[in-house]
């Protein structure tokens, strides 16, 4: 979405372990880019959790990461250089002016904060696809993946200072559930949007036998659909968020408190989004 838009410079691709391991993340991201006709470099990331063994989502995304359709995804070759870092330079080259989207878990940008911690509060914006507002979880019952992933590095990221925007599954649950009618819809719009459907092959499997939604899901398309057109979030409040590291049940839940009895706000947390508009911004993507 970011990539074919005029009015958006992307100045890097950051890839971290999570859904495959991190050489496979990169493939993909390498194999996006092209698709789309851009050209960004792309820069290797974490390839494990902060403190934890990585536990991949290959069983629902995919082996590949992209519902093992057959996709060539294998021999590109990645920008030299590590990806906290390339972060932590972008930030701190343009204080107040980056966007910084994420879509997987939290561990290069926590990275980037500890080799720069000023770098958290000089950022523009920090979009979070990751957690709940309404701990209602897709990895566990109150747990959404990209936190629970790496719990620590998420802790640390929302305890950072900076200007996050929490787009949580449960906006993906309500706002971006594309039924067989709009996927049938958007393979029809050309080779991007066939692409953007095949790809779902293994996660409409996951959704209909775990979490029974009529279709799949987009929650890295609505996050970013919320960082490129800030309108889209049609009710966002300022609130506390706060990350379980320890729980045994309730590892990653991000804890949210709508009383404001805890500390001051850290967090603009999406409570709820246009739908027409996101799906307008994602068949604009597609077309072509």
């Amino acid at each position: 979405m970011a990539l074919r838009r005029d009015d958006v410079d992307v100045r890097a691709i950051t890839v971290v372990a999570g859904n495959v391991p991190v050489e496979q993340g990169v493939q993909n991201a390498l194999y996006t880019v092209e698709l789309a006709g851009a050209r960004v470099p792309v820069y290797a990331g974490a390839c494990k959790p902060l403190a934890r063994e990585l536990q991949t989502g290959q069983t629902v995304h995919g082996d590949d990461g992209m519902g093992d359709i057959g996709l060539e995804l294998s021999g590109r070759t990645p920008a030299t250089g590590k990806a906290a870092q390339v972060l932590a330079d972008e930030i701190l080259a343009r204080p107040g002016e980056v966007t910084l989207v994420t879509l997987g878990p939290l561990t290069n940008v926590a990275r980037a904060f500890e080799l720069a911690p000023e770098s958290a509060v000089q950022l523009g914006s920090l979009v979070v696809m990751g957690g709940t507002s309404d701990h209602r979880g897709n990895i566990t019952p109150v747990a959404e993946y990209n936190v629970w992933a790496d719990p620590e590095a998420a802790a640390l990221v929302f305890a950072s200072g900076a200007p996050i925007t929490m787009v949580g599954w449960d906006v993906s649950r309500r706002y971006a559930v594309i039924t067989p009618r709009e996927a049938a819809e958007l393979r029809g719009l050309g080779p991007l949007g066939a692409w953007s459907v095949d790809i779902q092959r293994t996660l409409i499997d996951f959704c209909r036998e775990h979490t029974l939604l009529d279709g799949f899901d987009l929650p890295d398309p609505i996050a970013m659909a919320v960082a490129l057109e800030p309108q889209v979030a049609t009710d966002v409040r300022r609130l506390h968020v706060v990350v379980e590291t320890r729980g045994d049940h309730t590892r990653g839940e991000t804890v949210v408190d709508y009383r404001g009895r805890t500390q001051p706000p850290n967090v603009d947390v999406v409570l709820e989004a246009s739908r027409g508009r996101f799906m307008a911004l994602l068949r604009d993507s597609l077309r072509g």
